[in-house]
């Protein structure tokens, strides 16, 4: 099973800008659909971004015109540039496949985004 490790996040003004970057343990990673989710305090996971093999992408509504995702096949990695950080932003932010997708694997410990002043 694929299995992920995030990482990136930390604590910025809001306004401000962060790249979060996910690492894939296989190869299976590049045969499916990856998404960006994330899961702030007393609220349930919620899905932030996706992007095809082929870099075709979908955004939720929050995010749009804000955040970019990416993906690098060859180096199993998928990024999440995010821009003009809200504080509705803050989170803990997860790398996945879709639900189906042959990359879907093992969730991981996240990575930390806070946005405050």
């Amino acid at each position: 099973q694929v299995q992920f490790v995030e990482s990136g996040g930390g604590l910025v003004q809001p306004g401000g800008s962060l790249t979060l970057s996910c690492v894939a343990s296989n190869s299976n990673f590049r045969l499916g659909v990856m998404a960006w989710y994330r899961q702030a305090p007393g609220k349930q996971r919620e899905l932030v971004a996706s992007i095809t093999r082929g870099g075709n992408t979908n955004y939720g509504d929050s995010v749009k015109g804000r955040f970019t995702i990416s993906r690098d096949n060859a180096k199993n990695t998928v990024l999440l540039q995010m821009n003009n950080l809200k504080p509705e932003d803050t989170a803990v932010y997860y790398c996945n496949g879709l639900p189906g997708s042959t990359a879907s694997g093992s969730w991981g410990q996240g990575t930390q985004v806070t946005v405050s002043a």
